[in-house]
This record gives structure tokens, C-alpha cells and sequence, in this order.
């Protein structure tokens, strides 16, 4: 009764307070640059994220972790907390700040994955990135500090040995350990101020969001507690907030009941897409995407293609596109940033060996991580950077020329062959057939010759790639190629030749 009368009171404000991502200039689309280092973000705030319209970074967890060592220095050793200091292999505090600034700077925002659901798995002593000892055989957190009442026991988790097994099982998955993740008592208030503490420290700095791990298992009325103590942005508002909750359907936890602390992140996205571009299901029924296929509203979620979790299998995982399938991976994602539905999130990975998937970033011989080189518009040095794809990028510069109009001129000519418009501002062709697309279609958009963005730009007032010739009437003769690397056609206003090319 106590958690619907928390739901009922703060649910219609929450739902405005806390969705606002905090975009400049109509730019919308997350990237995240897992494993990244506050200076090499820094940099590509400056040098491309900023000039080619992304809204905001999603970082790796900014807080202290335990230093795992067996596997060496894995990526899930970030999703370990021994402290809430800001210290890890991305940098030291400073450098975050810095980082901060620098994005703010350049018109890019600051999202931080949050770990705040647990702290260490069980077992074991040791020091953390910043030096910090902790001594999860006794519960013991120094850095700050928790102690073995900080966290749920046994009168409040009733699995055999302490761990999550029962999916089915609500008050399980929500007062047991994760993996063997020490649970931390988010219904104690000495909890939820420490966490708040650490959360209001990164706003101070000029993170104006967070990414929520793990929030399947915290109770929603916890989180309503602890976003109280949160504090309002400088600029104004509640942060921008959106969770962890993996909703695939088939279990008793929803992640609607979550939508009074922000958004949720939207699993079923992903892994529907994936089944479309693989021709598992028919591209031409995605005419209803978004609540046609039972997902929830599109101000109430951040949609993604795959993540650094599922792409290794875990999380929800299996099934879903990665960077190992450029082709219909590319595809996809320029579906997702041309289509209205939701907030687009941005993955972008490193190489590492399928078979050992617990793999760090790219490091030194000192295991230090390895800094992100550029050769031209590509990374290297191990870094994949699926957002330094031109198919890609230049779809974020689609999405935000097309902000704010609607879905039109539908069409598809076959099961997987599909077109539309976005008001008068941009148009999309997407081909997975066996032939090309070669049909005289309504762009919706102004009489002039404009350039692809899937296959070029605009150089010096002519397109690197195909040119579309708009009529009068806003019609188009589109070819799209059926067995190219790049089935997809897309040309919006700010890549019309013979006008100055723009970007948000």
C-alpha cells in the first residue's frame, strides 16, 4: 500500500521530472564510449562529438573499483564499487572534471553509468583503484563507509546462499545478491545518503545524468527515496535519469513500475531489430513500431541496438546485432536514428577475443588502458568506435535535422523493403530483398538535388556519394541497391546542394 501511495504521489511529476535529457539545440542521440578515458573523451567531445551534433556521453562507472586480477583486469571489474571516490583506470578526479568541461564546452553532455545497487561480490580483501582497502568477507567498506548493516541478510533475502536464482521470485531478485554482489540496503537511509551524497558530488561537477545499473533490483519506492535527496541541476531541473530495468516480458517485474524515477532502458528494442534485419521478421510490419509491438511510451525510454553487456551474451543478452555484423548492424541503426520512437543510445566498443569475453579495453604493457588513436575518421589501437562510422554519424545529423516531425509517407514495396519521411525535412530507404528498389516514391521534401548520407557528403558544394533529384511535388526516383554493403538511402534538408551544409 505504502509503495502505491509513493507511486500515486510522485508518478505524474517524476515523469516530466526526470526524461528530460538536456539536449542543446536539438540534437538527440547518446553515445557510449565504454571503457573510454575522461581525457580521451575530453578530446572527442572537442574534436567530433560536438561538431557533428551528439547530445551526450554515457561514461563507464566513475567511482572506485575492486582491482580483479583473476581474469586480469576484466571490464566487469568496473562494476565492482569499493568506494564513491572518483578514481578509476578512465582517470583521476580532476580529469574528470576536466572532461566535464570540456564536453559542456563543446555542447555534449555528461551521462554516468551509476553503480549503486551493490558494492564488491562476496569473498575476498583487497584495494581498489584509488587504494582504498575493502574486505568483502566481513562487509567492511572503509571508503565509505558501509559495514555489514548496510546490507540486505538473510532476514530479507530467503535464497539458500544469499544469491539471486528465481527470476519469478520478486522480492529474490530484489533483496538477494546479483552474481554474489554484495546487496546494498537501499531501503536504509544511511544507504540512500551515502549513494545521494556520490550522485549530488557529480552533478556538482556538471554530469547532468545517469544511467542506473543494476535497477531491476532495487524496489522502485527505494529509488523514489533516494532521487529525493538528489539534488536539482544547475541549470535548472531534475537530472536526467534512465535505468537498467531488462523487461524482455514472461516475468512479474514490469519495467513501468520504474517510470516515476526516469526512463527505462529498453530491451526488447534491440533484440526486436535484430530479428527484422537478420529477415527473421518482416521489415515491413515495423509501420507500427514502437507501442505496436508492445513496448512502452517514447518519452519513457532510451533504445539501443546492443550494449556492452548483451553484445558479451550477458544482461539479457543473445541474438543481438553487434559491430561483428557491420552490414545489418549499420542498417539497423540508421533505422533507429531515423525512426521518431524513443531516445537512440550509441554503443561504441573495442576488439576483443569472442572467446574470452571478460577482456578489458585496449591496454599498455603496464595493463594501463590504452589511449584511443584516430586515422582520419576511423579509430584504431584496438578501438572500434562504431560511432566514427559515417553511416552512423551522419545519421545522428539526419535525427536532428528531422527533430520534432512526425512519421509520414510510409511505403513498402516488399517484406523488407521499406521508405518514409519525416514531415518535409528528411527521407529514408532501407532494402534487404534480393533486388534493388527502383521506384518513383514520395520524399515529402522540398524540389532540389540533395546528397545520401549513407554513401557521401557535401564537399565543397558537391556529393561525395548518390545525389536524390526532388520534383516539385516533393516525389523522387529512389534506387537502393540490393547487394552493396549499404542498402539504405537517407537525404534531409541540411544536405541539399547548393545550400550550405548543416549540422546541429
Amino acid at each position: 500500500m505504502i509503495y502505491q501511495l509513493l507511486l500515486g504521489t510522485f508518478f505524474n511529476y517524476a515523469l516530466s521530472a526526470y526524461t528530460d535529457p538536456y539536449c542543446i539545440g536539438g540534437r538527440d542521440g547518446i553515445v557510449h564510449l565504454f571503457e573510454w578515458k575522461w581525457n580521451d573523451i575530453a578530446a572527442e567531445c572537442e574534436k567530433f562529438l560536438g561538431p557533428y551534433g551528439f547530445c551526450a556521453v554515457q561514461t563507464s562507472p566513475a567511482n572506485e573499483n575492486r582491482i580483479v586480477t583473476n581474469p586480469y583486469r576484466p571490464w566487469w571489474e568496473r562494476y565492482q564499487p569499493v568506494s564513491y571516490k572518483i578514481h578509476t583506470r578512465s582517470g583521476s578526479e580532476d580529469e574528470f572534471r576536466n572532461m566535464v568541461e570540456k564536453c559542456q564546452q563543446s555542447g555534449v553532455r555528461i551521462y554516468v553509468d551509476v553503480v549503486i545497487n551493490h558494492m564488491t561480490g562476496a569473498g575476498g580483501q583487497g584495494f581498489g583503484t584509488n587504494g582504498t582497502f575493502y574486505d568483502g568477507d566481513n562487509l567492511h567498506f572503509p571508503g565509505v563507509p558501509y559495514g555489514p548493516t548496510d546490507f540486505n541478510d538473510g532476514s530479507l533475502c530467503h535464497s539458500c546462499d544469499m544469491n539471486i536464482h528465481n527470476y519469478d521470485n520478486v522480492e529474490e531478485v530484489r533483496n538477494c545478491r546479483l552474481s554474489t554482489l554484495l546487496d546494498l540496503k537501499m531501503g536504509s537511509d544511511y544507504v540512500r545518503d551515502q549513494v545521494s551524497g556520490y550522485l549530488n558530488r557529480l552533478i556538482d561537477f556538471g554530469v547532468v545524468g545517469f544511467r542506473v545499473d543494476a535497477a531491476k533490483h532495487m524496489w522502485p519506492e527505494d529509488l523514489i527515496e533516494l532521487f529525493n535527496k538528489v539534488k536539482d541541476l544547475p541549470i535548472g531541473g531534475r537530472p536526467f535519469v534512465y535505468q537498467e530495468v531488462i523487461d524482455q516480458g514472461g516475468e512479474p517485474i514490469k519495467g513501468e513500475e520504474y517510470l516515476a524515477t526516469g526512463r527505462i532502458i529498453n530491451f526488447r528494442f534491440g533484440l526486436q531489430l535484430a530479428n527484422v534485419f537478420r529477415r527473421q521478421s518482416a521489415m515491413k510490419y515495423l509501420s507500427s513500431w514502437g507501442t505496436g509491438w508492445g513496448m512502452w511510451a517514447s518519452d519513457s525510454v532510451v533504445n539501443f541496438i546492443d550494449n556492452h553487456d548483451n553484445q558479451r551474451g550477458h544482461g539479457g543478452g543473445g541474438g543481438v546485432l553487434t559491430h561483428w555484423e557491420p552490414k545489418p548492424y549499420k542498417m539497423a541503426s540508421a533505422f533507429m536514428l531515423a525512426h521518431p520512437y524513443g531516445m537512440p543510445r550509441i554503443m561504441s566498443s573495442y576488439e576483443y577475443n569472442r572467446a574470452n569475453n571478460y577482456e578489458g579495453p585496449p591496454h599498455n604493457s603496464d595493463m594501463t588502458t590504452a589511449s584511443v588513436q584516430i586515422n582520419g575518421m576511423r579509430c584504431t589501437n584496438g578501438w572500434s568506435c562504431e560511432h566514427r562510422w559515417s553511416q552512423i554519424y551522419n545519421m545522428v545529423g539526419f535525427r536532428n535535422m528531422v527533430s520534432g516531425t512526425a512519421l509520414n509517407n510510409w511505403w513498402s514495396g516488399a517484406d523488407y523493403q521499406i521508405a518514409f519521411s519525416r514531415g518535409d525535412r528528411g527521407f529514408i530507404a532501407l532494402n534487404l530483398e534480393g533486388f534493388d528498389i527502383n521506384q518513383n516514391l514520395q520524399t515529402g521534401l522540398p524540389a532540389g538535388r540533395y546528397c545520401d548520407v549513407i554513401s557521401g557528403d557535401i564537399e565543397n558544394d558537391e556529393c561525395t556519394g548518390k545525389t536524390v533529384e526532388v520534383q516539385n511535388d516533393g516525389t523522387a526516383h529512389i534506387n537502393v541497391c540490393s547487394d552493396c554493403d549499404d542498402p539504405v538511402l537517407a537525404i534531409h534538408i541540411g544536405a541539399k546542394i547548393g545550400s550550405a551544409p548543416r549540422r546541429l
